[in-house]
């Protein structure tokens, strides 16, 4: 065991650890990909941060609890980190959970940091408790509306299953397009079959299909369904909720994966942190990095500053975060329809993985 050198040193390290609530899906039914990039990105940014001294000397601490996807799991694990002393919580990746997990926050009075989920309304009211490092839903499918607009698509079908934010994914779609000449046609995922998907996107003349779905089920079969008909070759097929950001989308489609555009949060070219970033995480996890975990990083990056300059205990003030992240400068403002504070914005980029090179991403639109 290593010796202190010093008697400040043995004072530093006996110092209690700042700790950090970690909500990230893990097991199913979360997308516990998503989670495992998460929690890298957030594991990562807590070493580095402790490597240069800690928060005023003390070292932060993760404190994880796994999610699964589960509301009411999160919110009594929010509940859990507020009994143990947590100065904050951060993460989330499935916005209906991390919306649950807000109004747990807000009530007991506890900073949430949000990684990775989208939805506009993360609290019914706008806080000074919750603050949110993804850009919002409305901003960023937007953004793949104009996409698909400037793509010559007008008749987009959305295949969608129940859901508050697949629900909210459809409304923006819609009431963006629409004024513009785009016509927006639903498909009920619960009443079809990946072939009646088939059949209905002919009837209806769609040039594109959306998918607004689970992963892998309904989403994989539906892609090879649409991929393998001759009467569909010329469909697009789109998932903006960034599902061929992962590894498991490529391994379960192949080649039936690639040209699938979805909104991606990070820059084309990363600057000398962001690509630091890149390479440790790509070791670590043993493949590329997604947006995701990236999105982890930054969130402790800005708690370690808040915590810094306002100290473990005190209030909030994410409008005073100035911040450099791993994909540009970090700020947190109040943004109309927005209930938390947010970072206006993280990069957006519609890409797909290229079909000639699955491994590699090809940038289609900037927004």
């Amino acid at each position: 065991m290593r010796t202190p050198s010093s008697p400040g040193e043995a004072e530093r390290a006996e110092e209690p650890a700042v700790r950090i609530g970690a909500l990230v899906p893990l097991t199913r039914p979360g997308w516990a990909e998503a989670g495992r990039h998460l929690l890298a990105g957030l594991e990562l940014a807590v070493r580095e941060v402790n490597a240069t001294g800690g928060v005023a000397g003390r070292p932060l601490e993760l404190v994880v609890r796994d999610t699964a996807a589960d509301p009411e799991k999160a919110a009594a694990a929010v509940d859990e980190l507020a009994r143990l002393g947590v100065a904050a919580v951060a993460g989330e990746y499935h916005s209906v959970v991390a919306r649950a997990a807000a109004a747990r926050a807000d009530a007991l009075g506890l900073p949430y940091l949000c990684s990775s989920a989208v939805l506009d309304a993360l609290t019914e009211q706008p806080t000074d408790q919750v603050a949110r490092i993804a850009p919002a839903q409305s901003h960023g499918w937007r953004i793949y509306a104009d996409f698909l607009l400037g793509a010559g698509h007008r008749r987009i079908a959305v295949a969608a299953e129940p859901s508050v934010y697949w629900a909210s994914g459809t409304r923006i779609l819609r009431d963006h397009l629409a004024p513009r000449g785009g016509t927006v046609i639903g498909l009920d995922m619960r009443a079809l079959s990946p072939a009646a998907v088939c059949d209905a996107l002919v009837d209806h003349r769609a040039t594109a299909l959306l998918l607004l779905v689970g992963h892998p089920e309904p989403a994989v079969p539906v892609v090879k369904a649409v991929r393998h008909d001759p009467r569909l070759s010329d469909v697009l097929i789109g998932a903006p909720a960034g599902q061929p950001e992962f590894h498991e989308w490529a391994a379960a489609l192949g080649d039936d994966g690639a040209a699938i555009p979805f909104l991606r949060y990070r820059p084309e070219h990363l600057g000398p942190l962001g690509a630091h970033v890149e390479t440790v995480l790509r070791e670590r996890l043993g493949e590329a990095p997604s947006f995701v975990a990236f999105e982890g990083y930054d969130t402790v990056v800005v708690l370690a500053d808040v915590l810094r300059t306002r100290g473990a205990g005190t209030a909030v003030s994410w409008p005073g975060v100035v911040v450099e992240g791993t994909r540009g400068q970090i700020r947190f403002s109040r943004t109309p329809g927005i209930s938390a504070w947010q970072w206006a914005w993280a990069p957006v980029h519609v890409v797909d993985r290229d079909p000639a090179d699955p491994d590699r991403f090809r940038t289609l639109h900037a927004g």
